[in-house]
């Protein structure tokens, strides 16, 4: 287990898109975070029965996606590709399916790199089919083998990097959410979240280690970008919002500390600060995520990405041709500016980071986090904490401050009816114990049991 008490990055300053402390090199030679900005590709299907009868529809879109998008990297000269297979529930509950798919993918990126010289790699993110079944059992059960044997069967393949978008102790941070419960948020990030993380982390960093690949990371997409948009929707409050993104963070560390590596996947907004803390290589995503949700992060997630992605995007025809190519000249363009601000050197790549920073974090409190400076703030609070739950709460109450000072120094507009929800969260993390073990008993016992499996947790 990997312990973090510094950070790899104690200066905004050094917070940059394209480096990283620790670059990381993939099987395939492709090295991330070593001064280049590439280009992640995120798809999925058009909207269509995923079965036996149409799994040969199926490998024809994988197929097609595949071959266009290295045809088009090749066409506009891109350094580097990374493409992103997730897998859909299906997918993950026949493992051979997941397998075939990454060959499929695979196959057609060797070929580009023999013929076309076009550099690559593929993530491969199982799905996290354990919330398939109330309550979820994390630890055992048809759900829990089938994704270890996808992980297995895609690694085998020739995946370049592992990845998840884990689920450990979603099933009590949703309700935390639409309540407004941050006591409850910290302990279903924080205690549930990261003893999950834990478990199910030790097992992919052992799988990367037999088949010698990556282990890239985690998201709290689940929980952070939940709360984002339903916070876009005017669901709960945008500076609620932006306390939980700082919280992620501590759950999404857990993987590092097992092992992982980077790249952070890109749906973890919350990486920007995983970057400060880690040093590894981080994949991004803002405006050209639109396709699967809005956020008020577009240009500011870009400030430190080393991979920068679009979300999922359907395979459909839009006029130019499939929206997934679309979406990767989109990705290339984006990456020849940061690459050409970095080709001019620290200054000019710093001007061209400030003006990213600027454009949204004087807008949303959640944008305002994410900037390089507050990233940092919130990344030294983490580390300096002695437990994960200890994290989450100073990584709240450090959010809550960065707010305050943002106010007070006429950088940061927060709406008159949400300024109260600063006293409120501040009041109840600061009244939380510091004992763990009696935050953990407080909650066990306000907690409704029929939603989760405390002993999935070793909280029984």
């Amino acid at each position: 287990m990997n312990s973090y008490d510094t950070l790899a990055i104690p200066d905004a300053d050094n917070l940059l898109f394209g480096n990283a402390p620790t670059p990381v090199t993939t099987p395939h030679g492709l090295v991330i975070g070593g001064g280049t900005v590439y280009p992640e590709l995120n798809f999925t299907l058009p909207t269509m029965a995923l079965s036996e009868a149409t799994y040969d529809e199926v490998k024809r879109h994988y197929r097609q996606i595949a071959e266009e998008a290295v045809k088009r990297a090749a066409a506009l000269e891109i350094p580097g590709l990374v493409l992103e297979f997730e897998t859909l529930p299906p997918m993950t509950e026949n493992p051979a399916w997941g397998e075939e798919l990454s060959r499929i993918l695979l196959d057609t990126l060797e070929e580009a790199r023999a013929t076309k010289g076009v550099q690559s790699a593929l993530r491969v993110t199982p799905n996290d089919i354990r919330e398939m079944e109330r309550p979820p059992r994390l630890r055992s059960g048809r759900h829990w083998d089938a994704m270890l044997e996808t992980f297995e069967r895609c690694a085998a393949a020739g995946a370049d990097m592992l990845s998840i978008e884990s689920v450990g102790g979603k099933e009590v941070h949703d309700e935390a959410l639409t309540m407004c419960n941050l006591s409850h948020a910290v302990f279903a990030l924080c205690v549930m979240g990261a003893r999950d993380m834990t478990f199910l982390w030790q097992h992919i960093v052992a799988t990367a280690k037999r088949h010698a690949v990556v282990p890239a990371g985690d998201t709290a997409c689940g929980f952070g970008n939940t709360a984002m948009v339903l916070a876009e929707q005017g669901m709960i409050p945008r500076v609620f919002a932006a306390v939980i993104r700082a919280v992620s963070a501590v759950r999404s560390l857990a993987a590092y500390a097992c092992g992982a590596v980077g790249p952070g996947k890109d749906c973890g907004y919350e990486n920007v600060i995983l970057k400060a803390i880690t040093g590894a290589p981080m994949a991004m995503e803002g405006k050209t995520a639109s396709c699967a949700h809005f956020s008020p992060v577009g240009n500011i997630a870009a400030a430190a990405c080393d991979l920068w992605s679009n979300e999922s995007v359907q395979n459909i025809r839009l006029l130019a041709g499939m929206a997934p190519t679309c979406f990767l000249e989109t990705l290339a363009y984006d990456c020849r500016l940061f690459n050409a601000a970095l080709d001019d050197g620290p200054e000019a790549a710093k001007q061209l980071r400030g003006w990213l920073v600027k454009s949204d974090a004087l807008c949303d409190p959640q944008a305002y986090i994410l900037a390089p400076e507050q990233a940092v703030r919130i990344a030294q609070s983490i580390v300096q904490a002695p437990s994960y739950y200890a994290a989450g709460r100073d990584a709240g109450l450090c959010a809550v401050a960065l707010l305050r000072e943002g106010m007070a120094q006429h950088e940061l507009h927060i709406e008159d009816r949400e300024q109260p929800w600063l006293d409120r969260m501040q009041q109840e993390l600061e009244t939380l114990p510091d004992d763990e073990d009696v935050f953990v008993n407080q909650c066990l016992g306000e907690l409704d049991h029929t939603r989760f499996i405390a002993a999935e947790y070793d909280l029984a």
